[in-house]
């Protein structure tokens, strides 16, 4: 069993940045790869962005590509969504999840991963 816990939401005015932090529990090794999702209200959850286990390939949704940077440190288990030039419609819960055994292939799809966390809101005011 996994526990992932995210950190970092809050209230921030557009234009401005946050970073949102993950960090994942409970498995020996870090060989997962690790995504973020959100959800705004009344609206299903959607991929943001995804990293290998290696840290090696990142992938984002074309909304936030440009503005979103995904990272993650081994060492301490944890990834990192740098979320810059944040826009009211960034405005979402957002999900950090785990990937162990589902297909790699399924990153961009809530399949591809195993593990959720409980999500931290993020809210961008005009």
């Amino acid at each position: 069993q996994v526990q992932v816990v995210e950190s970092g939401g809050g209230l921030v005015q557009a234009g401005k940045s946050l970073r949102l932090s993950c960090t994942a529990s409970g498995r020996s090794g870090n060989r997962y790869s690790m995504g973020w999702f959100r959800q705004a209200p009344g609206h299903a959850r959607e991929f943001v962005a995804h990293i290998t286990w290696s840290g090696s390939n990142t992938y984002y949704t074309d909304s936030v590509k440009g503005r979103f940077t995904i990272s993650r440190d081994g060492a301490k288990n944890t990834a990192y969504l740098q979320m810059n030039s944040l826009k009211p419609e960034d405005t979402a819960v957002y999900y950090c999840a785990v990937g162990v055994y589902a297909p790699a292939t399924e990153w961009g799809s809530t399949r591809g991963y195993d593990y959720w966390g409980q999500g931290t809101a993020v809210t961008v005011s005009s």
